[in-house]
């Protein structure tokens, strides 16, 4: 048998040859012959906030999970054993109820995961400077050059990382390794949950050839019904296409797209990237126009960006209102303030004056709350406002009810617009 570069994925022994371990027989072995050659990846943890529902609630363990926004609400994360049933991201709740009857809803607890997240990136910075964060529960990272460092080759260190996420913080991570960002993200899906997948530059383009272009990271339904309708629906059939002729008809992202069936991304690993914005939206079972139901929305939503950007110790100029109305119309509507803000109660004000003029335009199906112009939280909301003498009142006590839920948990103290 030829030497094959090989990786035990549970004790971290690295021998030749495949098979099972040979120190201590397990099955899960990493086998590839590019293995301690790829340093691109890309990290992303399994339903993470369903495994952290589960990590500190053990009775949730073995049931079907989805976390979400209640019965009028959307799924945010579902759990595998949910999964297994149909449920999946951004589905309706009533729709989801039906698909798994059984599941237990568990209010999203945004503060936790991302004092979790910041765990992640934290062990993640370990392995290398170079680490690009997507969202909480995924990230790209660059190990280029850091096998002298660690003493070992990206592989070893990625799948330690993941073993170190289980041990030490009671949740699971799947990983892609490629030689690219596009196929590092791609490798990252193939074998979910607690998946290491790999995909060699030498097996690039076969690997493409019968997969379809939905696997594209930004194609949409709106960009793969266009290209059906150029009669490309797998890299092969994109692969047949002149770059010319693809730039001609779908612009930009033609060229992208040529380059992509051929498995080449330039993009670097991006480290430090900034946050753009932080945004939270309801989508509602029974389109509605009622304006305390609305208006209870608003606040929660409010709430839920506002412990974001305090986990992540970051403010925003920009809060910014979204509507879609029955017919799908969808209203936008944003507010610049005079200093950044991270308080729920600002947030919410700002946003309660974006909606009154369009109040009347419903019945909506959807409402979100966004934050952005994003910069750290030093220096927010120090300014009083005239205009609004109890405002720096009403923050402190937003900041000592935070306290308060900090030791005692989220329902500690509710507000009374939140139980709208």
């Amino acid at each position: 048998m030829n030497a094959m570069p090989s990786l035990c994925r549970d004790c971290l022994t690295p021998f030749d040859a495949g098979g099972r371990c040979p120190a201590c027989r397990s099955p899960r072995v990493l086998t590839h012959p590019e293995l301690n050659d790829l340093s691109i990846a890309h990290m992303d943890c399994d339903a993470f906030y369903a495994s952290v529902e589960k990590r500190d609630n053990p009775e949730l363990r073995d049931k079907p999970v989805i976390v979400g926004g209640g019965s009028r609400g959307v799924v945010t994360t579902a759990c595998y054993i949910a999964r297994i049933k149909g449920v999946r991201s951004a589905m309706p709740m009533f729709q989801a109820l039906k698909l798994c009857p059984e599941a237990v809803i568990v209010r999203p607890r945004f503060d936790v995961y991302s004092a979790v997240s910041r765990q992640v990136r934290a062990m993640m910075d370990d392995l290398t400077p170079v680490v690009e964060a997507l969202s909480l529960d995924e990230a790209f990272m660059d190990l280029t050059g850091t096998a002298r460092l660690h003493g070992a080759p990206p592989a070893v260190m990625l799948a330690r990382l993941v073993k170190r996420m289980q041990d030490e913080l009671g949740i699971t991570g799947s990983i892609g390794l490629s030689h690219n960002k596009f196929l590092a993200k791609i490798a990252s899906d193939l074998d979910k949950p607690r998946g290491f997948s790999i995909i060699g530059a030498a097996e690039t383009v076969d690997f493409l050839h019968d997969k379809p272009v939905g696997l594209i990271w930004g194609v949409g339904a709106v960009t793969r019904e266009a290209l059906e309708r150029a009669g490309i629906r797998t890299f092969a059939d994109l692969k047949r296409w002149d770059e010319r002729d693809l730039t001609a008809r779908f612009g930009g992202m033609g060229t992208r797209l040529w380059h992509l069936a051929r498995g080449q991304d330039r993009r670097r690993v991006s480290a430090n990237a900034p946050v753009k914005g932080i945004s939270n939206e309801t989508t509602f079972h029974a389109d509605t126009a009622d304006p305390e139901v609305l208006d209870g929305h608003i606040w929660r939503l409010a709430e839920k960006v506002a412990g974001r950007a305090k986990a992540k110790d970051i403010a925003g100029r920009v809060v910014t209102l979204k509507l879609k109305r029955a017919n799908h119309a969808i209203l936008t509507r944003r507010l610049t303030l005079t200093d950044p803000t991270q308080i729920a109660d600002r947030i919410y004000r700002t946003a309660r004056v974006l909606f009154d003029p369009v109040a009347g335009e419903g019945p909506f199906r959807l409402l979100g709350v966004g934050l952005s112009d994003l910069t750290g939280a030093e220096g927010a909301d120090r300014v009083g406002d005239l205009l609004d003498p109890q405002a720096q009142a009403r923050a402190r006590a937003e900041r000592a009810t935070d306290a308060i839920r900090a030791r005692w948990g989220d329902g500690a103290i509710l507000k009374g617009r939140s139980l709208r």
